[in-house]
């Protein structure tokens, strides 16, 4: 299984973060913190391709009583209306935590390239932590993967509003 750290590269294509990276992320950490503030658990993503955002979203499972409402899902359903395809060639999902199971399918089903997340999920990660759905041969689509992004930055939204959550 993978490990998270700093700018650590994994996948088929590996290479370390990019400035580009860490501005994508920053977007993300920014829904990320949106979503803390409106009571959902603060998680966000950004789809980009060519260098221009196609989508942007934020944890909404809760406000919208969506088992399937994180934010990739979200992000990525957003594409591709804007794209006019749910497929997304050439796309980066940047997320700022592992995307779990069902996000992972959602981002293979969308034919996503490459995978940029924050901190790794050990307790639901489906890409190198608890499962590794982005270079499985059984699947019919593999993507690049960079992890650790911003990692310490995303670990403290979702620790605060754990915490916090905790104390109310």
């Amino acid at each position: 299984m993978r490990s998270a750290s700093a700018t650590t590269a994994t996948g088929p294509t590996g290479g370390a973060a990019t400035e580009a990276d860490q501005h994508w992320m920053a977007l993300a950490l920014r829904q990320a913190a949106r979503a803390g503030a409106a009571g959902e658990v603060p998680v966000g993503a950004v789809v980009v391709r060519d260098g221009h955002v196609l989508a942007r979203s934020r944890n909404a499972s809760i406000s919208t009583h969506d088992p399937s409402g994180h934010a990739e899902v979200r992000a990525l359903r957003a594409a591709g209306r804007r794209a006019g395809n749910y497929r997304l060639p050439g796309a980066v999902l940047y997320v700022t935590v592992e995307p779990c199971a069902m996000c992972m399918g959602a981002a293979i089903q969308a034919r996503v390239a490459r995978l940029v997340y924050g901190c790794a999920d050990p307790k639901a990660g489906a890409a190198g932590s608890l499962f590794d759905l982005t270079n499985d041969r059984r699947l019919n689509h593999r993507m690049a993967v960079t992890a650790g992004v911003n990692a310490q930055d995303a670990r403290e939204l979702l620790q605060r509003f754990f915490r916090d959550r905790r104390a109310s």
